[in-house]
């Protein structure tokens, strides 16, 4: 399909999500990765809040701005004012920090907009899973018009087929868990958005444009 439709390196973009835990930490617990069946499973003790990162990155190795989805009725800036979270990364909110439709279109937008000027070919095609939150009939009417080929993964298996969950998240989930252990040092031991997104942000530079990602 990448040949029908000229698909350069540059344009070609894998797409996924992960999920991280805040609350109460405990040095062997610090991250998991949200089930899509099933919804996430607790596994850290006390109080705890959902995160979804939503990451895409180009067979060149360029990387889009995260968006990020935190639990929360209302969005505060407050809230990583302080972390020098970057202007092009977006941050929202909804009830339990999980994504949906909303989500999956709002993410599309921003990566439309971060893309289309560094863009060489007539199309950008775009590699994710068939999550009802990532398809629907808006994604791909947007998709069309704006030149975005959709490539989806066959069900259940993005474990296995799906580059991001393979070669990247493993990487940043370690860097977000030496963080989480930074913090413990510092007794540090209930992660809050106030904790997470400098966290999340030093975790997101190391596993996303170290060594082993440039690779």
């Amino acid at each position: 399909m990448r040949a029908k439709y000229g698909i350069q390196d540059s344009d070609f973009y894998n797409f996924d999500e992960t999920g991280f835990m805040m609350g109460m930490i405990r040095a062997r617990m610090v991250v998991t990765h949200s089930d899509r069946i099933n919804r996430p499973k607790a596994v850290q003790p006390g109080n705890r809040e959902w995160v979804t990162a939503i990451c895409a990155v180009a067979a060149d190795g360029h990387t889009v701005p995260p968006l990020l989805c935190v639990a929360g009725r209302f969005h505060l800036a407050a809230w990583y004012s302080g972390g020098q979270i970057p202007g092009t990364w977006v941050i929202k909110t909804s009830p339990n920090g999980w994504t949906d439709h909303d989500t999956g279109l709002e993410w599309l937008k921003h990566f439309d907009q971060q893309t289309k000027a560094r863009q060489k070919g007539q199309y950008r095609m775009l590699v994710l899973d068939g999550h009802e939150s990532h398809i629907n009939a808006e994604f791909n009417e947007y998709c069309k018009a704006n030149k975005i080929i959709p490539l989806c993964l066959p069900s259940h298996s993005s474990h296995l087929t799906q580059p991001l969950d393979v070669g990247v998240f493993g990487p940043l989930k370690k860097a977000y868990g030496s963080q989480l252990s930074f913090l413990t040092r510092a007794s540090i031991t209930h992660i809050t958005k106030d904790d997470f997104f400098p966290a999340f942000k030093a975790a997101f530079e190391a596993g996303l444009y170290g060594k082993k990602h440039q690779e």
